[in-house]
């Protein structure tokens, strides 16, 4: 731990300085608070050990300084008896702790050993928050497909902003993931970030987890509970299954995402909160509306900046670039290295309806890095619910409108040119070899349906 001593007594600075090195620590002491702020500018310390009341500069007004410099720098501050005053202000300014002159080498000790433990704490928290960072940063949302662009504009355009954001989709195309993009990736990041699914919920269970309650407000409760809207005071509280929550409890969700304020169940103290709200539905809310399901006004509240995730149906050309994301993730654990996929069997998997979407795709190749061990994975590898629908007559998807039969080719013959080339990594040479035709015959293919 590396220390830097501030003390314009020259006694208490070489006696401070003494004792610390003897015990090991890297220190530094200085008579000057301006020389400790430029040191401080020049090169990264631990702690500041610094006296309250000098004639150059005061203790405060050092500690507001250098927290400017380096802001996770512990600043512990020393009086003298009668001027603590002083020092629960510098506290209250950031200051970790302060000893009253005079002070023992073990109290100065066991302060230190104290701060050392917090120190942990906190590289142990930034380090956790950085990989959070890192796990949900915006590139983790797989797709090149033009549907999934629109989604990158959108998120980044709402991001930022404190706005309510209503996430609509099929179960399976990625909401929370989206949700968790929003919070790590906005203002709000260093904030809680808190989660609910209103699904199979009770009325009753459901208000006491939005909105907390009080000790003895029904049968059973022994203590008062905070909801999640107090847990996600200052962050952003994502509330999955939005759809599912009563009509009369609506109400209530309405008055916080307007005034920011609410009471626990049995409580009559209102409660003010600083809470980003990110709602998801795989309903359609306004046929809710219709039905008298969902109130109207909560819907337009909500529906301020909609983003509707597209299924794996929609677009398929991401089908390549979430399987091989996939691979990588699971076989990093499992696999030595990572296998190829033979095109018939990438052909199968475009083919696929995908009813799970995303979700589904990841379940699949996690079950592939454990069942398959062959490489390339072939087609007999995969589930047998995929080679099913491969081999079944085509499904109603491809029959809508009565699709004619060269239309359907078309298609087929798209989606594996599409598969080939991500195979290839747009090696238009090697994808001409893995679908076993002339490089001519693929431009002309990619010329005909517009594949870039």
């Amino acid at each position: 731990m590396k220390i830097l001593i501030v003390e314009d007594e020259e006694i208490q600075r070489v006696t401070l300085h003494d004792d610390l090195i003897e015990s090991g620590y890297d220190t530094t002491a200085v008579e000057s608070p301006r020389v400790a702020i430029d040191l401080v500018r020049k090169e990264p310390f631990d702690v500041i050990l610094t006296d309250l009341k000098m004639p150059e500069l005061d203790g405060i007004t050092l500690l507001e300084r250098v927290k400017k410099i380096q802001p996770h720098l512990t600043v512990i501050v020393m009086t003298a008896y009668g001027r603590v005053e002083s020092a629960v202000k510098a506290m209250k300014l950031g200051a970790y702790d302060y000893l009253t002159k005079p002070f023992s080498s073990d109290e100065l000790s066991l302060v230190l050993k104290r701060v050392d433990n917090y120190r942990t704490i906190v590289t142990e928290n930034l380090h956790l928050r950085r990989q959070l960072e890192t796990r949900y940063a915006f590139g983790n949302i797989i797709g090149k497909s033009s549907a999934m662009q629109e989604i990158y504009r959108q998120l980044e355009v709402v991001t930022p902003t404190a706005t309510t954001v209503l996430l609509e989709g099929e179960t399976g195309t990625g909401k929370e993931m989206a949700a968790n993009a929003i919070h790590y990736n906005s203002p709000r990041k260093n904030g809680p970030f808190i989660k609910l699914s209103c699904a199979m919920l009770s009325k009753e269970i459901l208000e006491s987890e939005l909105f907390g309650h009080e000790r003895g407000a029904f049968t059973g409760a022994l203590r008062e509970k905070k909801g999640r809207f107090e847990l996600a005071h200052g962050g952003s509280l994502f509330v999955d299954e939005l759809d599912d929550i009563p009509v009369d409890l609506q109400v209530k969700l309405l008055r916080v995402l307007e005034e920011q304020t609410f009471e626990r169940v049995g409580g009559t103290k209102t409660m003010a909160v600083d809470v980003r709200l990110i709602a998801a539905t795989k309903k359609n809310l306004r046929n809710l509306v219709a039905q008298g399901k969902f109130r109207e006004d909560l819907f337009y509240r909500l529906n301020i900046y909609p983003i509707r995730l597209p299924p794996l149906r929609n677009r398929k050309e991401d089908i390549p670039l979430l399987f091989e994301h996939f691979l990588r993730e699971f076989s990093a654990k499992d696999l030595p290295q990572l296998p190829d996929v033979n095109s018939e069997a990438m052909a199968q998997l475009m083919d696929y309806s995908w009813p799970g979407n995303v979700r589904e795709l990841r379940n699949v190749v996690e079950r592939l890095t454990l069942s398959c061990r062959c490489n390339p994975i072939l087609p007999e590898c995969l589930p047998i619910e995929i080679r099913q629908d491969m081999n079944a007559v085509p499904n109603s998807n491809k029959l809508d409108g009565m699709i004619a039969l060269d239309q359907s080719v078309e298609d087929f013959e798209r989606e594996l040119i599409t598969a080939a080339l991500a195979k290839s990594g747009g090696n238009k040479a090697k994808a001409a070899g893995l679908l076993k035709v002339p490089a001519s015959t693929l431009k002309s293919k990619m010329k005909k349906y517009g594949i870039e």
